[in-house]
């Protein structure tokens, strides 16, 4: 683990993103700062949607990186993050990724993972660039459930169009999930690994990866959100920069992650 990655932990926070947030906007931010919460308050997930987590049954932490690159230049950055989470998960179980891929875990694009078509997390990816010239920091963060699937279920309601997976279904027969503390600092290491490569080589470097793990490849999908009217079509992995490729009647289409919703045609 990177020496300058500052380890914060607390008790209660309305949301980890949020705090992260508002010291890059006040300039505060100089190392890496890695920011966990036993209960989130007020989670955030994309388009202002609500996560809602457990204590004891979620991990939620937040992650602030400095880029020497403009935010335009970082597009895939949360399809590598949903790669760093797999390997992280992989390193913290004691599980190969092969096996953790034929138990049914699975990316589903541009920011959740699924078990089975279940959802186990997500990923939120915020902030940018306060002057032209300064680093760009863009504040990481997860939100995993690790146990107690149904009862999260429960507690989500309407808020949950998909089925809820957790952690502890990866796990063999009987044997406990780690330490959360322990799962935590996995997912940071791996996350230093894959970012590094990102920062070096940006997400072209990462395309055959992500494509092993694509919940949806040639699945038939509804692209909904942005205030647009529904695109339907079949998808076709993404491109070099992390776009969503989207075939139609024999033309393909590059889709960019923003306040859009991936669904599969039922």
């Amino acid at each position: 683990m990177s020496p300058n990655c500052i380890l914060e932990r607390v008790a209660t926070t309305k949301s980890t993103n949020d705090d992260l947030l508002v010291r890059w906007r006040a300039g505060e931010l100089i190392d890496p700062v890695a920011r966990i919460a036993h209960e989130q308050t007020a989670g955030k997930g994309r388009a202002g949607r609500v996560w809602l987590s457990n204590p004891e049954d979620t991990l939620c932490f937040s992650l602030a990186q400095p880029f020497h690159k403009r935010p335009n230049e970082l597009s895939g950055l949360s399809l590598v993050i949903g790669l760093a989470v797999i390997a992280g998960i992989a390193a913290a179980l004691g599980i190969s990724e092969a096996a953790l891929h034929q138990q049914g875990l699975r990316l589903k694009w541009p920011n959740d993972l699924l078990i089975n078509n279940a959802k186990l997390g997500g990923i939120l990816i915020e902030g940018g660039q306060t002057s032209p010239g300064s680093p760009t920091w863009m504040i990481i963060g997860l939100g995993l459930n690790l146990h107690h699937a149904e009862s999260i279920e429960q507690s989500l309601g309407e808020h949950s169009p998909f089925g809820v997976a957790a952690l502890d279904q990866l796990m063999p027969h009987q044997t406990p999930v780690p330490d959360t503390e322990f799962i935590w600092l996995k997912l940071i290491e791996s996350f230093e690994r894959h970012l590094a490569e990102f920062d070096r080589h940006g997400f072209s470097y990462f395309k055959n990866s992500w494509a092993q793990w694509d919940a949806y490849i040639g699945q038939s999908v509804c692209i909904s959100g942005a205030g647009k009217q529904s695109v339907f079509g079949t998808a076709d992995g993404v491109d070099e920069t992390g776009a969503l490729l989207l075939t139609q009647h024999d033309k393909t289409t590059a889709i960019h992650a923003g306040d859009v919703s991936l669904r599969v045609q039922s």
